[in-house]
């Protein structure tokens, strides 16, 4: 049985004072607790120890993930993060091969795959991202695209416990843009994705990874796509960012 999932990407968004006063909001919004539901909120890497700060005094019922790791362990990589500085600060999980990095920042299929082999060895969990772009859609080869990226960003992996990986299907042409796929949308691909995780893993494996949905995801759509036996939970972008809302979507999962 797999817990669902909903996780805040913050984005570049929030100083640190407020992401502080939006993590307090959050943990005030889900201090009845949060079921079965897992809860992450990724914020700014400077955000990182305010909002650790806040889970800690607060005993908040949520998670902390980062937004992004380099695969290195140390040395002359200016301005990237290794993943003992994530754990240092009490990140479990990062976010990678999100659109954004791939499209603004030229990330590949391959730096995906060391990202989240680097991860693993420091026991983050991955919050492995895929998704096509419009023309790809348009085109009816997005499955095709999809399998084609989360064969390359998994290989080599190895999965000993299916919790400590997470696949988000995020459209591209329905991030920020106000489309959203519609819930059956996001199950031919989030079931793709899973027989694609079988075939490399197994099927065990793969019925214990939690896929979640990304794109446009909000508290008045997020139960449609959670109705599906594929998705798991959300990756959530805009929503995440006000406490009631996001908070609203934790218990449309629960």
């Amino acid at each position: 049985m797999r817990n669902r999932m909903i996780a805040g990407n913050w984005k570049m968004n929030e100083t640190y004072t407020e992401g502080v006063v939006l993590a307090q909001g959050l943990a005030k919004e889900l201090a009845d607790g949060t079921g079965d539901v897992d809860v992450v909120v990724c914020p700014p890497a400077v955000d990182l120890k305010g909002v650790a700060e806040v889970i800690e005094q607060e005993n908040a019922p949520f998670a902390l993930g980062a937004q992004n790791v380099y695969w290195e362990e140390s040395g002359a990589f200016t301005g990237e993060t290794a993943p003992n500085m994530l754990t240092n600060i009490g990140a479990t999980y990062c976010i990678i091969g999100h659109s954004e990095r791939r499209g603004y920042f030229g990330e590949t299929d391959e730096d995906i795959n060391k990202k989240a082999k680097a991860l693993m060895a420091h026991g983050i969990v991955p919050i492995s991202c895929c998704g096509e772009p419009l023309e790809v859609r348009e085109a009816g080869k997005h499955v095709e695209f999809v399998v084609d990226q989360i064969k390359k960003d998994t290989e080599g992996l190895e999965i000993t416990d299916p919790s400590k990986f997470v696949v988000a299907y995020e459209p591209i042409w329905a991030i920020g843009t106000g489309k959203t796929a519609t819930a059956d949308d996001a199950q031919e691909v989030c079931g793709a994705i899973r027989k694609t995780l079988a075939d490399i893993f197994g099927k065990e494996t793969a019925d214990g990874i939690r896929v979640l949905y990304g794109g446009s995801a909000k508290p008045n759509n997020v139960a449609g796509f959670l109705e599906k036996e594929d998705v798991d939970g959300a990756l959530v972008g805009g929503a995440s960012l006000k406490a009631d809302s996001f908070a609203a979507m934790v218990k449309a999962a629960m």
